[in-house]
């Protein structure tokens, strides 16, 4: 079966305008892979395309949920697998295009099916993170789940709390659950990863990037949102890098210059951490976004796997 390809890298690496320049050239439609971009509302901070450029080149996983709505790594998975195998009944060519790298983990290599949360028990885990501190309940954890108290930090709080409360719930440990995934697709992916080598180069762009963005209606767009009363900062879509700091600029936590430069500092460490994960990847090929050759070497790399299959109907 002919390989699904993927087109990743870190943020304001330009994979949206090589997308659409390969789609110039083949039969595609184009899966968002962007945790930000599956809200409604979230347009210009998440680099949402626009109309024109949804007409011409159709894209999925896009406006999803309402930003008061939770969405799941494991609701995208399941979402970009009916996608794809409904572009692929037309006879068109699903591209996979984003950023999310638990989103793309989460279908490459399948997610767990984990219980939804206790509330009840996450109480009982917080009173007693209360008195004993963290690290005595990761110390507890140690006891029931050594491979999860291993990679877990002693002090993080969150995954300390859902690491006992799977086990709590389930009577298993979150480490053998994760182990048993299955991804929604069993296909071969064929990934093209754009890594820049000039560091500094993409904090410029990425700079000069989210300076477009205000200038183009970010904060008015962060306003509308705040306006709503019904979000807040621990929504997961406003927790989104720029929504979260031009909405602490809104409640009064900070000047907008601060605002901006944190947005920014933030963008330069979610691309870094993309980065990470990305040559943490086996089997992908980089290319380097500031290369002039690079959408030649992503078209050629990513090749059979652009063409539809054999007998399918033309356009």
């Amino acid at each position: 079966m002919t390989p699904i390809a993927v087109l990743t890298g870190p943020t304001g690496t330009g994979k949206s305008d090589i997308a659409l320049r390969l789609a110039r050239e083949f039969p595609l439609e184009l899966v968002s892979v962007d945790s930000a971009q599956v809200y409604r509302g979230l347009d210009i901070g998440s680099a949402k395309p626009d109309a024109a450029t949804r007409a011409a080149v159709p894209h999925h996983l896009l406006d999803l949920v309402d930003a008061a709505e939770g969405y799941s790594a494991g609701q995208f998975a399941r979402d970009a697998a009916r996608a794809i195998e409904d572009i692929e009944s037309r006879g068109k060519v699903p591209l996979l295009v984003g950023g999310t790298m638990l989103y793309l983990r989460a279908l490459i290599g399948g997610i767990a099916e984990l219980p939804e949360s206790n509330d009840e028990v996450r109480a009982a885990l917080d009173a007693e993170a209360s008195r004993l501190g963290w690290p005595a309940l990761h110390a507890r954890l140690a006891q029931v789940d050594a491979v999860a108290a291993a990679r877990i930090h002693p002090n993080d709080s969150q995954r300390i709390q859902r690491a006992l409360e799977v086990h709590a719930v389930t009577g298993e440990p979150i480490s053998s659950l994760q182990a048993r995934t299955e991804s929604p697709l069993r296909r071969e992916f064929r990934v093209a990863a754009l890594i820049p080598a000039d560091r500094a180069r993409l904090h410029e762009s990425l700079a000069e990037r989210f300076g477009q963005m205000m200038a183009g209606g970010f904060l008015d767009e962060v306003r509308h949102l705040y306006g709503r009363g019904d979000l807040t900062i621990e929504h997961p879509a406003i927790r989104a890098v720029g929504y979260r700091q031009l909405w602490a600029h809104l409640s009064g936590d900070c000047e907008l210059d601060e605002a901006v430069s944190r947005a920014v500092a933030a963008t330069r460490q979610l691309a870094k951490r993309q980065m990470t994960w990305l040559r943490s990847m086996d089997g992908i090929h980089v290319f380097d976004p500031y290369d002039a050759q690079s959408f030649v070497g992503v078209r050629d790399t990513l090749g059979d796997a652009l063409l539809p299959p054999l007998g399918a109907l033309p356009a």
